[in-house]
């Protein structure tokens, strides 16, 4: 028996004052009972019980020692049922990392929902544009756009597919004419997008008859941010790059106008990235649940609005 094993036969032994009635009730062996005991003595290097043929008595140290085991006993208790609902009732802190421009169009707002759900989840929202180490983060879920993940031992689920789409302001296009093919972008000042997953010196763009490369030259602005970007382009500095979560409001208010409506940049999935597949707490199952239900059908909705049209 382990040590937790024999601290729980030592305490029956106190209370029930007899080995033969604690082998009875563990359905065990009064030799087991006196080897639990008897182990515990030796570690210890104290009488904890006097023996006869009788009867049991405590010693002062075996007393202070059963003090001790009922609280350690009854704290490893409490510990293990806490661990245990851990898996079936979302509580504790949700440590999680996105990317800026989808947390702040989406992610948020579902926290915020998730949140009135499970009230006794605390959410720590981290933002940032590269994929953090979660195990040296302590973060329990990271929300990323991607072509493809890289190789890891992570797990991750595919909560929906995002697109770029090239915008401009009306008032650009009213001094601009409008390109009509992609060849045509290079009379116009091109805003440049950098992030992770989208390189700043050319633009992959597919329509339903072909795919163009465009390689933007003299440019006067770039930003790595996607919130930046909208910000340049509704005060009229060119046409640039976003993604269809970023844009479709401004689109759908004429703030924006889409410019080579055909054309829009090549699918990125959007993952929601954990460290484990086995006893995942309840408060990261059911965030991924609604990453999927809120986020993955407002990507769909943009898609079939602005992509599959």
């Amino acid at each position: 028996m382990d040590k937790f094993s024999n601290m729980s036969v030592y305490v029956k032994v106190v209370e029930m004052g007899s080995f033969t009635a604690v082998a009875n009730h563990l359905d065990s062996t009064v030799g087991n009972v006196s080897r639990a005991v008897s182990a515990l003595e030796n570690m210890l290097d104290a009488r904890l019980l006097q023996r006869s043929t009788r009867r049991l008595s405590v010693t002062d140290a075996g007393r202070r020692f059963y003090e001790r085991c009922t609280t350690i006993l009854a704290d490893l208790e409490n510990a293990e049922a806490e661990a245990s609902n851990s898996i079936l009732e979302p509580k504790g802190t949700l440590r999680v990392h996105c990317v800026p421009g989808l947390a702040r169009h989406l992610v948020t707002r579902t926290v915020l929902e998730y949140r009135k759900e499970f009230p006794e989840v605390t959410v720590d929202l981290l933002l940032s544009q590269r994929m953090p180490n979660l195990l040296e983060d302590q973060l329990d879920v990271s929300i990323l756009i991607a072509r493809t993940l890289p190789d890891s031992a992570y797990v991750s689920q595919k909560i929906g597919v995002s697109h770029c789409v090239l915008v401009a302001s009306p008032e650009y296009l009213a001094l601009h004419s409008a390109p009509v093919a992609p060849e045509d972008l290079h009379d116009h000042q091109c805003l440049l997008l950098g992030t992770v997953d989208y390189a700043r010196d050319e633009w992959h763009l597919k329509s339903r008859t072909g795919t163009a490369t465009f390689v933007p030259s003299g440019a006067s602005f770039s930003v790595n941010d996607m919130d930046a970007m909208a910000v340049a382009i509704r005060a009229g500095a060119g046409i640039g790059l976003l993604a269809g979560f970023s844009a479709i409001d401004d689109l759908r208010s004429g703030k924006l106008v889409r410019v080579l409506p055909e054309y829009h940049t090549y699918e990125r999935n959007v993952y929601a990235v954990y460290t484990s597949r086995q006893f995942v707490d309840a408060k990261i199952t059911h965030f991924i649940e609604a990453l999927k239900a809120k986020v993955g059908s407002q990507l769909a909705v943009t898609v079939r609005e602005l992509i599959d049209k």
